[in-house]
């Protein structure tokens, strides 16, 4: 099996599932207990919390644990408006969010919040300019994603900074959930980004983990209401075991980033070179330093995405029709559409998303593949 999807999703590391397992038969206390056994689960997670900050290079007190990346675009959205809802109710945003970026600010229309989405260019990468022109007074919030779970643009989370350092009221939200273990930890957490979200599973971690990058001096109103975990930010009794698993990944992650970079790249790079030979196919995503190494989006325009998805399959290849959370509701991608690519080639798409188990070996098992089903599509192509 060769599995090209994780962008989707990762497989649970062997340590980490260790950890995991650990954690939850010998401290299963309740971090809020008083007792010696809760305190012990709590100081567990705080190390935890510690471990992950320092690794991101931020504030343990900045750290605040969450269930995924749903969860986390959720709180800094709704949070955001609900704290600052007084001083105005202008969003500003991108067309090519995630959908857990995109439903929450349509909610928030529906509520009398005013969203401006930017438009992108033919790579899907905003125009930074585009933002300072869209600022209001009455703006509260510019949240804009760092890689584009589709083709892997990377967005210039740096510049728009910049310009939103001359607007120090403004929240700067970075959905981060495709950047980790990327070599881009720089421009996610660069001085100008308030927030950023996270989620374990697309870095080995236990599903139903991540957390919030919260700036200090940063205020949310909290999107879950409780007992008062995490500092009241995120009530809710703590996942103790998935979130001690998931500072262990991100260390995993952390200490072999430099060379996964360079093989993803690699691997991307063989397969890109290969289908840029053929007529019928369109590579959508770049093969350039704009583009993250580990997504790669093409095309056989006339044959449907999920027909190609399942022609691979059944060659024990596994990769996906655009973003796995729209995948089976059979519509147009929302990145291939703000795009404007032309209906034919968006409905055919299909996304390789590489993890750093993958190897330059898979890379040439899918190129040979690929001339077998290409010779057969080319029947439904002519």
């Amino acid at each position: 099996m060769i599995y090209f999807d994780n962008s989707a999703t990762t497989k649970v590391a062997p340590e980490v599932l260790q950890t995991y397992d650990t954690v939850s038969q010998k401290i299963w206390g309740n971090p809020s207990s008083l007792h010696n056994f809760g305190e012990n689960a709590w100081n567990l997670l705080e190390q935890a919390r510690q471990q992950i900050a320092k690794l991101m290079g931020v504030k343990p007190s900045e750290i605040i644990f969450t269930s995924g990346g749903s969860e986390g675009d959720n709180w800094v959205i709704k949070g955001t408006a609900m704290a600052k809802h007084r001083f105005g109710k202008h969003i500003i945003t991108t067309s090519v969010e995630h959908a857990a970026v995109h439903n929450p600010m349509e909610q928030l229309r529906e509520l009398g919040f005013d969203i401006t989405y930017l438009p992108v260019d033919r790579e899907g990468r905003i125009n930074p300019a585009d933002v300072k022109t869209a600022i209001r007074p009455d703006t509260i919030l510019v949240s804009i994603m760092a890689v584009n779970n589709e083709i892997g643009t990377i967005q210039p989370i740096k510049e728009v900074g910049e310009i939103l350092k001359d607007y120090p009221n403004i929240h700067y939200m970075v959905d981060a959930v495709q950047a980790i273990g990327k070599g881009i930890d720089d421009l996610v957490f660069s001085d100008r980004v308030d927030f950023a979200t996270f989620s374990g599973h697309k870095f080995h971690a236990p599903r139903g983990t991540g957390f919030v990058y919260m700036k200090s001096g940063r205020k949310l109103a909290p999107l879950v209401a409780g007992g008062g975990q995490e500092r009241t930010m995120r009530s809710g009794t703590e996942n103790t075991p998935g979130d001690v698993a998931m500072a262990r990944a991100i260390r995993l992650v952390k200490e072999n980033e430099t060379t996964t970079v360079k093989r993803e790249q690699a691997i991307k790079e063989r397969i890109y070179d290969h289908l840029s030979q053929f007529d019928h196919v369109k590579l959508i995503s770049g093969r350039d330093q704009g583009f993250a190494p580990h997504v790669l989006c093409f095309a056989i325009p006339g044959v449907r995405g999920e027909t190609i998805v399942h022609a691979f399959e059944d060659k024990g290849i596994y990769i996906s029709t655009t973003s796995a959370c729209s995948s089976k509701k059979h519509a147009e991608a929302g990145t291939l559409a703000a795009m404007k690519v032309p209906e034919e080639v968006a409905t055919s798409a299909v996304r390789i998303s590489l993890g750093d188990q993958n190897t330059l070996e898979e890379a040439d098992q899918f190129n040979q593949v690929f001339d077998e089903l290409y010779a057969g599509f080319q029947k439904i192509i002519d």
